[in-house]
């Protein structure tokens, strides 16, 4: 057998041996409701930006666009910036590998793969960081409502001139606006590509660590990911994402669009 195939099933083995292991689950379940309120997720940044995400789901994020290839990630929810950051460097990368496999130069100005960015209120400190960002060529932002019939027809719009696709949902979470973006935006993933729905971990919360939000456990994103599937058969959850990553914000949130 070829020893990177050798590999490969070794890791798949491990996966396998942490999605079985009650105890290692649990565990940790109980490290995610200690750190919250230490407010963990957003000590990092990703290229000067600040990404309110686990480490844990950046790798994740990074393997997922690595091995879909898309040419256009569409991600509702900007804060500042880091997510968006994140997703257009890797995109730059893959362009850059294109580039060296043709045995070409590369002008990021010109490349097709593009990050998409909604959010119903941009910060003017943090758009302007974002434009000044050395990735901004590769970013277009839209400011409005994400589920708005307006903002989902330009959404649709821009992705009609896209080949593949990844998309990312991480704004407002309470189980309505999430099914709406699912219903809105999950349709442009490309089958073989991922429509990813962060904060699910808030269903395993206890309800009072949410006193001035709208949402919680029983109207949470993990809700809205339920009543989605329930509605088409275009997705399925890769369990497998959170069976390695353990550590992360979007339990049952990988969907992967099978057709």
């Amino acid at each position: 057998m070829d020893k990177n195939q050798e590999f490969r099933n070794e890791v798949a083995r491990n996966i396998q041996g942490l999605m079985g292991d009650a105890a290692v689950q649990n565990c940790s379940l109980d490290w995610i409701q200690k750190v919250a309120s230490h407010k963990y997720c957003y000590n990092f940044s990703w290229l000067g930006r600040p990404i309110i995400q686990f480490p844990q789901d950046l790798v994740a994020m990074q393997e997922l666009i690595w091995h879909v290839k898309p040419d256009l990630i569409i991600e509702t929810g900007i804060a500042h910036g880091g997510s968006l950051i994140l997703s257009s460097s890797i995109l730059a990368l893959l362009d850059l590998c294109d580039a060296i496999e043709r045995g070409e130069s590369i002008d990021p100005r010109v490349s097709r793969r593009r990050v998409l960015g909604i959010d119903i209120d941009i910060r003017a400190h943090n758009r302007a960081a974002i434009e000044a960002h050395p990735m901004s060529s590769r970013i277009q932002m839209l400011q409005g409502s994400s589920i708005s019939p307006e903002m989902i027809g330009e959404v649709r719009s821009i992705a009609a001139g896209h080949e593949r696709i990844l998309v990312c949902l991480d704004s407002n979470h309470t189980h309505d606006h999430v099914l709406a973006e699912l219903q809105g935006y999950a349709p442009l993933t490309s089958p073989g590509s991922y429509c990813v729905v962060l904060d699910t971990a808030i269903e395993d919360m206890p309800p009072e660590f949410f006193p001035d939000r709208p949402w919680g456990p029983g109207n949470s994103p993990m809700t809205a990911v339920q009543e989605f599937l329930r509605q088409t058969g275009d997705f399925v959850i890769d369990e497998a994402v959170h069976g390695k990553l353990l550590i992360t914000a979007a339990p049952s949130g990988f969907l992967k669009r099978i057709k």
